[in-house]
């Protein structure tokens, strides 16, 4: 059987997703076939910088771009080349040279200060497509949807609309298939039946109407936002929908942070990735950090990719 071929964009080089991709590529050039997207010339300062020598088969897509690499630091370069990288990895998938892709993590300001439009991968991936890309992050023990993700908090409470919500929720069942998920409300109580805001009144319109529409009673809601992750709700749902991002991020990365990763779903592609940051604080320090998310990652994107074969 042939090994699922996986692009990975290499992320900040300023940050740790390169001495991870490094240090990680003997366990999983074991199961997928990797190509990662940097050249040769950054990959060698790479290495001279973390004092590591170049793994057996690690194959590159031999990437436009020459700078100097500076840990640590949020640089227009490393957000130039991370970009480059990404769009690289994209390419390849929708040239079907490659089966799925993995992002290592990017710095947004580095983004900014390259000029880039984009908060993130995902919103990135939405333009390409001219698809609703949903964000979903966790694990096997826990999913989370993000209805909202990098908008300021005071602008959420505008999002909450029925129609985009029911076809939030819709694109979230058809990609998950999951019987059973849970959805927070926003308001303290959710809303204590209007007394601390009427949005929860929208929200629960919404799961009712998209029920009905899928002639199932799947989604439940909305659930009082500061119970919904106690273990008794974990141990009744896998999956949950929230509002926003902290909302559903501070629980999931204070639960399963090492194990998390970041799925896009409602894509024509298969795109995975770590569910952590550059972690500039240890970068090129050779602290050996901790690879579990990446591992996940690959994984969960050889599992996606070995379904939509199936299908």
């Amino acid at each position: 059987m042939n090994k699922t071929k996986i692009a990975i964009s290499i992320g900040d080089l300023n940050g740790v997703g390169i001495e991870i991709a490094l240090k990680s590529h003997n366990i999983i050039k074991k199961f997928c076939e990797p190509i990662y997207c940097i050249n040769e010339n950054m990959l060698n300062r790479a290495l001279k910088l973390l004092n590591l020598n170049l793994p057996s088969n690690f194959i590159i897509s031999n990437l436009d771009g020459d700078f100097n690499i500076t840990p640590s630091l949020v640089t227009k370069e490393s957000g130039e080349f991370s970009f480059n990288s990404f769009i690289n990895t994209v390419n390849l998938a929708k040239e079907t040279k490659v089966d799925a892709i993995i992002t290592l993590p990017i710095h947004k300001e580095a983004w900014a200060k390259a000029g880039i439009n984009y908060k993130g991968h995902t919103d990135c991936l939405r333009d390409i497509f001219k698809k609703n890309a949903i964000m979903m992050l966790g694990c096997e023990k826990m999913f989370v949807g993000l209805y909202t993700e990098h908008i300021p908090l005071r602008e959420v409470v505008n999002y909450i609309q029925k129609e985009k919500l029911i076809d939030f929720l819709i694109d979230f069942y058809n990609e998950v298939k999951n019987e059973k998920i849970a959805v927070l409300g926003i308001n303290p109580h959710a809303g204590d039946n209007g007394v601390l805001g009427d949005e929860d009144f929208i929200i629960n319109e919404a799961i009712k109407l998209t029920n009905k529409k899928l002639n199932k009673n799947i989604f439940i809601g909305s659930i009082v936002p500061d119970t919904a992750y106690t273990p008794k709700m974990r141990s009744e749902f896998n999956y949950f929908v929230a509002m926003y991002h902290d909302q559903g991020l501070a629980p999931l990365k204070a639960l399963y942070f090492d194990e998390s990763i970041n799925v896009s779903l409602n894509l024509p592609i298969i795109r995975t990735s770590v569910d952590h940051g550059t972690a500039f604080d240890i970068a090129y320090k050779n602290l050996n950090p901790n690879n579990l998310s990446y591992i996940n990652a690959i994984q969960e994107a050889i599992k996606l990719s070995n379904l939509r074969k199936k299908c």
